[in-house]
């Protein structure tokens, strides 16, 4: 009998010992996960995963950095965020040698080199190299937008739109062109932009061989040879392969004429229209006959021009 008291004795005091790494570790092949959520019923192999679990629903964030002030639920979280001020970079890719502070980062960019995009979309099968890149996807699909403008409610499906977009209204251009000194709101304007100094046309029609400087003009030209117009007026029914050609056109129907002559308060639906109107305060006249060396303001009258020289 007392021999089986301290056996059970020896049992319970084996049990109060701290479980080493490797024997926490065997916990998630055993399946004993005994340490069970209340809240969501999700269960863990050790007390303090359920402990730092149980913030995510409690809101508490105790771990602050003492630079910005941001706090999260994860000391880990903590110490990867502290990275951003130090400018430590301590991952590097083995393949184009750029460097991260965090080595999720560096896995998901090393994704770009591997091809590899293991987040695929349900409703498209479009797929990504990051989770959250499928996560702003499929607000494509659901309609979301969850990043409004407090000043106009306009609102956007990622973050990073809203925050170039709130630039319209507070005049910030962040991204300086090194050449000419020209301000852009996005970084991908500028990067725009740089290839008029460069002169390299990247997106290439496969159709006609005509080159661009963005892949969204290439897009709008490609809609030529396809004769696709999916931009439709919904007074008229009248279609478009530009969203900005249908933007004019409804100004038809609504009598907006929001470009203003500042020489002569002229107001014309269309920026093309006050262009070309200008043209009569300045003199000029860009339209050249190469026969003769004769210009014109407007286009119609070069072509007009043209067919006395034909007939000669």
């Amino acid at each position: 009998m007392f021999a089986h008291a301290e056996e059970k004795h020896r049992a319970t005091d084996t049990d109060s010992v701290p479980k080493s790494p490797l024997q926490t570790h065997m916990l998630t092949h055993s399946g004993d996960m005994s340490n069970v959520c209340n809240v969501c019923n999700h269960s863990f192999t050790r007390k303090i995963h359920l402990v730092s679990h149980m913030a995510i629903h409690t809101g508490e964030k105790p771990y602050t950095c003492d630079v910005c002030g941001r706090s999260f639920t994860h000391k880990k979280n903590l110490v990867n965020h502290m990275l951003i001020h130090t400018g430590e970079k301590l991952h590097v890719c083995g393949t184009c040698n750029k460097s991260f502070s965090r080595k999720q980062v560096l896995m998901a960019h090393l994704r770009i080199h591997t091809g590899e995009k293991p987040y695929a979309c349900t409703v498209c099968n479009k797929s990504f190299t990051q989770r959250s890149d499928l996560q702003s996807h499929l607000r494509i699909h659901t309609g979301e937008k969850p990043y409004e403008c407090d000043m106009c409610n306009k609102s956007y499906r990622q973050k990073q739109a809203l925050t170039e977009h709130l630039r319209n209204h507070t005049g910030e251009k962040p991204h300086v062109c090194d050449v000419c000194n020209h301000l852009f709101t996005r970084k991908q304007r500028l990067i725009a932009h740089m290839r008029i100094h460069t002169g390299d046309r990247p997106f290439v029609c496969d159709v006609c061989s005509k080159s661009f400087l963005q892949k969204h003009d290439l897009v709008e030209h490609i809609r030529i040879h396809t004769g696709e117009k999916p931009y439709l007026c919904d007074i008229c029914s009248q279609s478009f392969r530009r969203r900005q050609h249908l933007k004019d056109h409804k100004r038809i129907h609504t009598g907006e004429k929001p470009y203003i002559c500042k020489i002569c308060s002229s107001s014309f639906s269309r920026t093309h229209d006050l262009k070309v109107h200008q043209r009569i305060h300045t003199g000029e006249d860009p339209y050249v006959c190469n026969m003769c060396n004769k210009s014109f303001n407007y286009r119609c009258n070069l072509m007009t021009h043209l067919h006395i020289h034909a007939k000669h």
